[in-house]
């Protein structure tokens, strides 16, 4: 394997394991009292105020990585890939549209519909990525993958014992999340 292929993976499994700290972070603010004193509450303004463009950004870098992996480094996507892919796809192009119509008059709106389209297309890849990461992990299959294409269940790369393709799209699915939850409190004005 080439060396900036190998540069890129684990540069972005370092990511994802900072992502995956971030995560963790941002539920505890949101599911504790934190978001409404002290440093949690700095932390859930700064990135509820902003929160569509960082789940954008999380999309968009999701986006190049998944055609990294499969164009650059060759790693052909399985079924279940494909469909965290379709999503992950979907969600960055609403959100990108939404950024343009929010000009007019009905922002408001807009903005309601891009958080709720992160939180429904984002809450459909949560499930598909934890399968995916299931089934690499050896679990046993509750509904078939492809007979065509690679299983659902091969590794393509492992990085500090967790980190895989999936895992990033679950990270990723997680942290969409974690940006639209806080965005409720704090809509764009």
């Amino acid at each position: 394997m080439a060396s900036f292929i190998q540069f890129a993976i684990n540069a972005s499994s370092v990511i994802t394991v900072i992502a995956d700290a971030f995560v963790l972070m941002l539920l505890i603010i949101l599911l504790t009292p934190l978001q409404d004193r002290g440093w949690g509450k700095t932390v859930a303004r700064f990135f509820g105020r902003r929160a569509i463009h960082y789940a954008f950004a999380v999309g968009l870098v999701s986006v190049a990585g998944s055609l990294f992996f499969s164009n650059i480094a060759g790693f052909e996507p399985c079924e279940l890939c494909w469909i965290q892919r379709g999503l992950l796809y979907t969600l960055t192009v609403v959100l990108a549209a939404g950024f343009i119509l929010r000009r007019t008059e009905r922002r408001r709106a807009i903005e309601k519909f891009m958080r709720m389209a992160g939180l429904v297309l984002s809450g459909i890849g949560v499930p598909v990525a934890v399968y995916n990461v299931w089934l690499q992990l050896g679990g046993g299959a509750l509904i078939p993958c492809s007979a065509t294409g690679p299983s659902c269940s091969y590794v393509y790369f492992i990085r500090f014992g967790y980190v895989t393709i999936p895992t990033m799209s679950l990270t990723a699915f997680l942290l969409i999340i974690a940006f639209m939850l806080l965005g409720e409190g704090y809509a764009e004005v």
